[in-house]
């Protein structure tokens, strides 16, 4: 079979391309993944910052950016040939919009930012495919709630053929009896002309069907206690929707109460059936949770969040809550952002963003990856750049992991021309996924317990409104360089470069009468957390007047020499062996890729996985100096 468009898959054809999907993920040796959104933030929900903890990211993401909705889901499958020594990839590009199947069904509400939306358009993306085409999903938990609501419905129907007006066949508490509507006024006449049809009907026409005319739902109730009554064992009603989702009422002719109740397992059995269509998309999503493959994003974060929170569970409040449910459905996640940001790739690759990294990693000292797509599956891609379809940024996305294992496979012994997903030099790397524009954290840790830094050097001001950063740097200047993060318009977080300082600042700078007044880090969120009984990362507004975090400002000494900043944190250590067991912020936002917003480098890693030759050599591969150059 060959799909609309080579990859695209929409409702249309989701059914019948849900065979080639599932086949592909099976056959896989690892799975990349890309979603697009209609939005990234919600205004006047706290900013990310660089010195945000990996926890308080979570929060800030799940405050400002789930309201969003996850419209198109790139999935590529690469699929290892032995025999050729290459990848086969195949791509599909999936539209998915929630829409309600019945009017039972969850019946979602979602934000849109317009620059994302402007920025979707820009790039191509057909938003009345979304719309008209797109391919619905249920979560689990509403699938669940959705089957229920059926098997009661069902059990409420089939009740009111032995007690007819005694129970409401549209739902309801089936344990709380509805005694016989009385029929008013205006409604006599419509349901006197129905009985009148469906008497003629079965009294005169050979057809085993009648389709009333569409009537409000109160006139079904009506129609349906009527003539439950009126022909208790003759007819058997069904309500059902016309082309403009008019609902109108279904007569079939029966004989008894056996055909009745056979005509009513028959519903039941086609409104599950219906349901199982529903589900849609959540098909595949379960397909790779249950294959254990290695599922490879780029800058991830924000693209696994949606994932876990639109087609598995609710999102948790809890953040370690967040982090086992991230391993329970992705057992093995890897982040390319987060590798090219790291050693041995770091100093090689200046700029990670996916389209420049795609570019860097195709020449020396790296190798292009060898990389076929067949006819019918976006072959395309080969040739023609089709950046932010999330299918195509899904296949670049593992080009450059290839590129990039295979140049870690040059540190074996003997050297390994392509580097299989399950070797231990790629565990350093697996399940961390890298935070944007943090200092001195530059992963959050999905299997144990995230780095914490010393931030002794970094200091909480408040000042008068009228302050500006010059105001700042004059103030700090006997002590360096300076990292500047503004809050609001009177509070920052100054960063000192050197360390050292630390306890001169307190003992200079702290005095009383001061136009301002300076907290250490540490005690400003110990009493963030007393007030909110929460980490939050800073508690103020965000300025209308100073720049936002992403905004930051380094502000370098007079003798302009450069410092390293030193984490203090514990390199790659990671323990976790491959199973087979059953983040980016947007690409739609130029700040998604800016390498500038990052004053910092992220630490060089170290792995820790076994003891073989090629384990040995990754360990030395990782061991670098504690600072960041």
């Amino acid at each position: 079979m060959r799909l609309a468009r080579d990859m695209e898959v929409t409702r249309k054809n989701f059914e019948e391309s849900l065979e080639i999907v599932t086949k592909a993920i099976e056959e896989a040796s690892f799975i990349t993944i890309d979603g697009e959104f209609t939005g990234l933030n919600v205004s006047g929900s706290s900013h990310t910052g660089p010195l945000d903890t990996p926890e308080e990211r979570y929060h800030k993401l799940l405050e400002g950016s789930t309201d969003f909705l996850l419209i198109q889901v790139g999935i590529c499958a690469f699929i290892y040939d032995g025999s050729a020594k290459r990848y086969t990839a195949k791509p599909f590009n999936f539209y998915v919009f929630p829409r309600p199947y019945t009017r039972h069904a969850p019946d979602r509400r979602f934000l849109c930012q317009c620059s994302s939306l402007d920025f979707l358009v820009s790039q191509g993306f057909d938003f009345n495919k979304l719309f008209r085409e797109g391919i619905s999903y249920l979560s689990p938990p509403e699938e669940k709630r959705m089957r229920e609501d059926i098997e009661q419905r069902h059990q409420q129907h089939q009740m009111s053929f032995y007690s007819p007006g005694l129970t409401s066949p549209d739902g309801g508490e089936q344990t709380v009896p509805k005694g016989p509507i009385a029929i008013p006024e205006e409604h006599s006449e419509f349901i006197n002309n129905i009985c009148c049809k469906v008497e003629d009907f079965l009294t005169n026409s050979e057809d085993e069907t009648l389709e009333l005319m569409p009537c409000t739902a109160f006139q079904r109730k009506l129609l349906y206690q009527t003539l439950g009554t009126k022909f208790p064992q003759e007819i058997h009603l069904q309500s059902k929707s016309g082309e403009k989702n008019q609902r109108f009422l279904v007569v079939t002719r029966v004989k008894g109460e056996g055909d009745i109740k056979k005509k009513e397992d028959q519903k039941q059995q086609e409104d599950f059936a219906e349901l199982d269509r529903a589900v849609g998309f959540t098909k595949v999503m379960k397909v790779i949770s249950q294959s254990g493959k290695l599922v490879v994003g780029h800058n991830m974060l924000l693209d696994l969040i949606h994932l876990l929170g639109h087609f598995f569970y609710p999102l948790p409040e809890s953040y370690e809550e967040f982090k086992l449910m991230a391993r329970c459905i992705f057992p093995r996640l890897l982040d390319t952002k987060l590798m090219a940001n790291t050693q041995p790739f770091k100093e090689k690759i200046l700029m990670s963003g996916l389209s420049d990294l795609k570019k860097t990693v195709e020449q020396e000292p790296f190798c292009k990856s060898d990389v076929v797509i067949p006819e019918g599956f976006g072959h395309h891609y080969m040739e023609t750049e089709q950046l932010h379809e999330a299918a195509y940024d899904a296949f670049i996305t593992g080009l450059c992991f290839i590129s990039m294992a295979n140049y870690l496979g040059k540190f074996q012994d003997p050297p390994a021309g392509i580097l299989p997903p399950a070797s231990p030099l790629l565990e350093p790397f697996v399940n961390k996924l890298f935070m944007m524009r943090l200092i001195d954290i530059p992963y959050m840790d999905l299997t144990g317990p995230d780095l914490k830094p010393t931030r002794d050097h970094v200091f909480h001001v408040t000042f008068p409104a009228t302050w500006r950063t010059s105001d700042l740097f004059q103030l700090f200047s006997p002590f360096g360089n300076i990292h500047i993060t503004w809050l609001d318009d009177v509070s920052s977080f100054v960063s000192l470069a050197k360390k050292e300082a630390a306890d001169s600042v307190l003992k200079t700078l702290c005095k009383k009468g001061t136009p301002y007044r300076i907290t250490t880090y540490d005690e400003f969120k110990r009493r963030g957390k007393e007030k909110n009984g929460r980490l939050t990362s800073s508690g103020h507004s965000v300025s209308k007047k100073r720049p936002s975090s992403s905004e930051d400002v380094d502000i370098p000494s007079k003798k302009q020499k450069q410092k390293s900043l030193n984490v203090n944190a514990a390199p790659f250590q990671s323990k976790l062996t491959p199973t087979n067991t059953p983040e980016k912020a947007d690409p739609e936002s130029a700040a998604r890729e800016e390498e500038s917003m990052s004053t910092a480098e992220e630490e060089q890693g170290k792995g820790d996985t076994g003891t073989s030759s090629e384990v040995d050599k990754a360990e030395k591969m990782f061991e670098v100096p504690e600072t960041w150059e």
